[in-house]
């Protein structure tokens, strides 16, 4: 089974290109960030007629996520658990299962806070989400089954995830405590599926819009976490880096795929 994650950055801009990508690529699973529109203008009818079931949960004008699958859906979960008090009205968290020749999956299409400007509240939301999904990945472990949680994390873990480190020091993404907030769940016993079968750097899936496609300016902040059932599983890891210069209006994000053994 292929499954990929991208951060459109606005479905109804990059229609065309998504359309293109999937055609040329066929994942069977694609988990969509920043969407950028409520659910009934989600343009599910262009994905249904490639064969995709669509699930969204959209939010207008900012934030966003959905999972796209020519398989069928079920326990589709919006949101992540808040503790009491908290109300937290982001679109940012869209969880199914589906089900391959020779098991399941559990997937989350992710969309983490970006936290800037650092330091302040956006950054301490981040924190807060994070530590969230910490909680509910740790929730997800006690059921054995190949997990995959995947999206935009809006973290670079390590130097080497950015061809120019020092540039991002005073930028939430590369704050310690954005690193240790992605480690912490790692701890639990996923693993980031493109670093296991990619040590080296130089891997980027972000590059703005000024200027950084060009010199290849980027940064590694889209991952894919596999608990150890899916793990197991894998087979296969890319970035489809070409698709960012395949386009007069593309993401600042690219595709990241998997294959697992489903």
């Amino acid at each position: 089974m292929k499954i990929a994650t991208w951060n459109v950055n606005s479905i109804k801009a990059r229609l065309e290109p998504a359309l293109a990508w999937l055609k040329q690529a066929n994942p069977d699973v694609v988990c969509l960030q920043e969407i950028k529109t409520v659910d009934e203008n989600f343009p599910k009818l262009a994905f249904e007629a490639l064969g995709y079931n669509c699930a969204v949960h959209g939010q207008k004008s900012y934030n966003g996520v959905a999972i796209l699958s020519k398989r069928p859906m079920e326990d589709v979960t919006p949101r992540l658990p808040a503790p009491d008090g908290v109300l937290d009205d982001h679109s940012r968290y869209l969880e199914a299962v589906i089900a391959g020749d020779k098991g399941i999956v559990r997937l989350g299409s992710i969309y983490a806070p970006n936290g800037n400007p650092f330091p302040g509240p956006k950054f301490d939301y981040k924190l807060a989400w994070l530590e969230r999904l910490r909680l509910h990945a740790r929730k997800l472990l006690r059921n054995e089954e190949p997990v995959v949680l995947l999206g935009d994390y809006n973290v670079i873990p390590e130097d080497k995830d950015a061809a120019k480190p020092k540039a991002w020091i005073k930028d939430a993404l590369f704050q310690p405590e954005s690193k240790a907030a992605l480690r912490r769940i790692e701890h639990l016993g996923y693993t980031d599926a493109f670093r296991a079968l990619h040590p080296e750097g130089g891997h980027y899936t972000f590059w703005d819009y000024f200027g950084s496609w060009e010199r290849n300016n980027g940064i590694r902040i889209d991952h894919m976490l596999v608990s150890p059932q899916a793990l197991d599983r894998l087979k296969k890891v890319g970035i489809d880096k070409e698709v960012r210069g395949a386009s007069e209006k593309p993401s600042d994000h690219v595709p990241v795929w998997l294959e697992l053994e489903i």
